[in-house]
């Protein structure tokens, strides 16, 4: 069975059970396929690039928001109609 492998680093779960630190830290900041017998078993993804994965999920779900309530009728308020309806 053919697997693709999603990153540039790969360790087996041996390696990451000896030293998770250090497996991640030859990856540079990027993320490490482990492998379990020769096949991808899951990824190690450093914090710092799984908030920026999450940011750009954020984005991109903000973004399909926007595009869909773009067409959507405006209506234009004051500060002062907002206010009296907020007190």
């Amino acid at each position: 069975m053919l697997n693709q492998i999603h990153s540039r680093y790969v360790a087996s779960i041996s390696d990451l059970k000896k030293s998770p630190m250090d497996t991640l830290a030859h990856a540079n900041g990027e993320p490490v396929a482990i492998l379990n017998r020769n096949t991808p078993a899951f990824y190690c993804v450093p914090a710092e690039l799984y908030e920026k994965m999450l940011d750009r999920l954020d984005n991109q779900e903000l973004i399909k928001l926007a595009e869909e309530r773009q067409s959507e009728k405006s209506i234009k308020v004051t500060i002062g109609d907002l206010r009296a309806k907020f007190k």
